[in-house]
């Protein structure tokens, strides 16, 4: 890859993907899938592979020259990623998946050929009449998974090579494991070889990852031993049930209960210019996740219907040259037009579609719609480096979308308040115009009027004095006001805003902290948007700047009242000397420590000396004290 190429690539991709986890995928020149990666975050992953090639092994760089274009899938856990990747690793076998870790080095679970076989896992793939399940891209996802076999039955671990002849002529004493619950002890005839090769098929079954029909066997044999007053019976049966559960619900990627599906989810971008429809694809076969598209399209169509039913059959012909086809059951987030539909893909029927209200099928389409809106922020953060001069307010945009507001917000004020204890209460304003900090516009207060710890009270001061003097020097108003804190702060900011005459003039919403819910006066409902949301990503930025502004003046201030306090008494010293002593000495603590010697040379012999016995007094005091 050339230099050129490999800074294109950073800044027109890399730069925008998300900090979240997920799976990525390198394309080459022809459009192939070369490598396919997951990740914890996905922006310091992909980052890593075009930092520094000195760190990078001879394969690795050659991966990295034949990089043209990188896509993405976001997910909700590293978890997720993980099996994702595994299932799109199978169903595309990328080139370099192969050459930088070779396939003999991929972990599998094997169930051995020999009576009353044993699983385990393995990287090795022998030809010797043992079954093999994989390979998984991760030895921790391989090894959990030999651990919930090894947790729902108790197989044996032992070497011992078992025949029926050896078991009925009592060969074997004891099995130890037996004496503590971890082997059903075939060896001494403890479990017929019928009953454990039946544990052999569940265990086939849940590798092949179709669990729900042994979850019902389960729950039969739970209620029937329930029933005859076996419960201790009843209890492992329930137990065996919790376990299967609790793996495969925590992952949306791999879903056993879900069969061939097809998912569509759309979103639209309704700014002034150009109308911009963004989709994703998810194609689900035998309960896994294996393809995801992600597409746009101008929107020159009267509605959203055929707007769905474009796209569509955008997908599906694209699909076609790949050898796919519809699916029987299809995903959508409302109901497409079906006369063009109908006209491209005939076997394709009204019924086909589906609509989900709650459970799997609806998580799925949550999660194509995230990714829809991933791929709509990274287009647009990608139109905005190309036209910044047109596109720079991206975010002011989406703000005056999210929040309903008459007009752009492009001039942005938001307060916050820090005190400790109620001692040096202190507020901060900053300023944003066009969405970017103007610091030159950022303003301190001292609260004149509060005593002791009142956010609210002094958020009322604060925003009455701001604005009643912007409007005394007619000095410009924000189109927004947003307040770092809870319902109890917007609501004294928004009385301010009333006092003043403003509160139809100016609007105030309030951020809480714990979720990042939006506040609006008289509204109990909070607003919550997306928190990968430009808008919300803004509104997050103006509070974290108002909050470390404020903090910084409050810790000067409450500096300055420590310094005033100790330094200020001695007499024959003014402000020019103790600001040469907290400049070498950077804080009052070190200058008390300071000997003779280190005061003089920093403030002269004559004034070194009287800040030294000054403070070797006062130091004498304080330990009498």
């Amino acid at each position: 890859m050339t230099n050129y190429n490999k800074d294109k690539i950073k800044k027109e991709i890399i730069n925008l993907l998300p900090d979240e986890p997920g799976v990525y995928r390198f394309y080459n020149n022809s459009g192939k899938i070369i490598y396919v990666g997951k990740a914890k975050n996905l922006k310091r992953r992909v980052r890593s592979y075009f930092s520094s090639s000195d760190k990078l092994n001879m394969k690795t760089q050659l991966l990295v020259s034949k990089i043209s274009d990188i896509k993405y899938t976001v997910v909700d856990s590293e978890q997720d990623a993980l099996l994702l990747e595994n299932n799109l690793i199978k169903e595309y076998k990328p080139r370099y998946n192969i050459l930088l870790k070779d396939s003999k080095t991929y972990p599998w679970i094997v169930i051995k050929n020999e009576p009353f076989p044993r699983v385990s896992t393995t990287r090795r793939v022998l030809k010797d009449g043992s079954i093999y399940f994989g390979p998984y891209s991760s030895a921790q996802y391989a090894h959990h998974l030999n651990e919930l076999i090894h947790s729902l039955f108790k197989l044996r671990s032992c070497n011992l090579k078992l025949n029926k002849k050896d078991i009925e002529g009592g060969k074997f004493k004891e099995c130890l494991n037996w004496h503590i619950k971890k082997c059903e002890a075939p060896c001494i005839g403890k479990i017929s070889e019928d009953e454990y090769n039946n544990n052999i098929n569940y265990i086939k079954s849940i590798l092949k990852g179709n669990v729900a029909p042994l979850v019902k066997e389960f729950k039969t044999k739970m209620v029937e031993a329930s029933n005859n007053l076996k419960f201790e019976e009843a209890e492992e049966y329930k137990e065996k049930m919790t376990i299967l559960n609790s793996h495969y619900n925590k992952s949306l990627i791999v879903q056993p209960t879900l069969t061939n599906i097809d998912i569509f989810s759309i979103l639209f971008d309704k700014r002034e210019k150009n109308s911009v429809a963004f989709g994703n694809y998810l194609r689900i076969s035998n309960g896994a996740i294996i393809q995801v598209l992600n597409f746009s399209v101008k929107n020159h169509i009267a509605s959203r219907e055929e707007l769905l039913s474009q796209l569509i059959i955008y997908v599906y012909k694209t699909l076609k040259e790949t050898g796919y086809s519809p699916n029987k059951e299809i995903i959508v987030p409302f109901y497409p037009d079906m006369t063009n539909l109908i006209f491209e893909f005939p076997e394709i029927k009204e019924e086909h579609f589906h609509i989900p209200l709650k459970g799997d099928k609806l998580s799925l389409l949550d999660l194509s719609r995230k990714n829809a809106q991933e791929y709509m922020i990274q287009s647009l953060k990608q139109e905005s480096l190309k036209n910044p001069d047109e596109n720079k307010n991206i975010s002011v945009k989406m703000l005056k979308r999210d929040l309903h507001l008459k007009e752009e917000p492009v001039h942005i004020e938001c307060f916050d308040n820090s005190n400790t204890q109620g001692t040096n209460p202190v507020a901060s304003c900053v300023v944003f115009k066009n969405g970017k900090p103007s610091k030159k516009d950022y303003r301190k207060f001292n609260i004149k009027t509060v005593v002791g710890a009142n956010d609210f009270a002094s958020m009322y001061e604060v925003v009455t004095r701001r604005y009643s003097r912007l409007l005394e020097e007619g000095e410009s108003l924000p189109q927004l006001i947003v307040v770092d804190g809870g319902r109890g702060q917007l609501d004294f900011a928004y009385k301010a805003l009333c006092d003043i005459g403003l509160e139809e003039t100016i609007p105030i919403i309030g951020i809480a902290k714990r979720l990042e819910e939006l506040l609006k006066p008289g509204d109990p409902n909070p607003l919550f948007l997306d928190k990968n949301s430009p808008s919300l990503k803004l509104i997050m930025q103006l509070r974290d700047e108002a909050h470390r502004f404020g903090i910084t003046f409050h810790r000067a201030k409450r500096s300055k009242g420590q310094i005033k306090s100790e330094l200020d008494d001695i007499k024959g010293i003014g402000e020019s000397t103790k600001e040469k002593l907290l400049q070498k000495f950077k804080s009052v603590h070190r200058i008390k420590n300071a000997n003779l010697e280190e005061l003089a040379e920093c403030i002269g012999n004559s004034k070194g000396r009287i800040v030294y016995n000054y403070l070797q007094s006062y130091k004498n005091k304080s330990d009498i004290d």
